[in-house]
């Protein structure tokens, strides 16, 4: 294989030569994919850190489970249903440990700041500060969404997916994923608008 052949060639193209036992091209579809695969798992879990390891997870999976692969869908979207469910799974054992441990988590503060580049140079230092501490709130709010609504917004706010994408990670027709959005941006306006100083 010439260092030209993998970009040429489709996902299926380069899954059916992994199948027939290419490292190589299994490596390929690993670099084509893994900001996807991360960022589906940022969301669910909110930590770098723990998406790192679902991301890892997930190629493992898909790797011993590639021979089950049919191409009844896209390979991106058969391996981020993959990483969406390794990553709830986390999320739940995650939660479940902080519940125990009676910390609270805050799902999302690393995600890119909604509002970033709010806070430009060339403003005030007081108008800066005032720039982060909205970008706190924000993300305080988009953390006590209710999970169908954060995970939503999360995906679709990552620019890495497709709303017909997102729809099958969370198991949800593209309108519903499209309102959920909607209904979170809707809420997060409304509560922000009530943390206004005169409001």
């Amino acid at each position: 294989m010439t260092g030209t052949e993998p970009a040429a060639l489709s996902d299926l193209d380069l899954v059916r030569q992994a199948q027939a036992g290419d490292s190589e091209a299994f490596g390929e579809l690993v670099e084509r994919n893994r900001r996807a695969v991360f960022r589906a798992a940022l969301a669910a879990v909110g930590n770098p850190a723990e998406a790192d390891d679902v991301a890892q997870e997930t190629f493992v999976t898909a790797y011993r489970k590639l021979a089950s692969f049919r191409g009844d869908s896209a390979f991106r979207t058969w391996l981020l249903s993959i990483a969406w469910r390794k990553a709830i799974d986390r999320r739940k054992g995650l939660t479940r440990w902080l519940r125990l441990s009676g910390t609270r988590t805050d799902f999302g503060r690393d995600e890119p700041d909604p509002l970033e580049g709010i806070a430009s140079t060339e403003r005030p230092h007081d108008e800066t500060l005032a720039g982060a501490e909205l970008q706190r709130t924000i993300r305080k709010l988009i953390a006590a969404l209710p999970h169908k609504l954060r995970d939503a917004l999360l995906l679709a706010g990552s620019g890495e997916h497709t709303y017909e994408q997102i729809g099958v990670l969370l198991g949800a027709p593209v309108g519903t994923v499209k309102w959920r959005v909607s209904e979170a941006r809707r809420i997060l306006r409304m509560k922000l608008e009530r943390q206004q100083p005169g409001s």
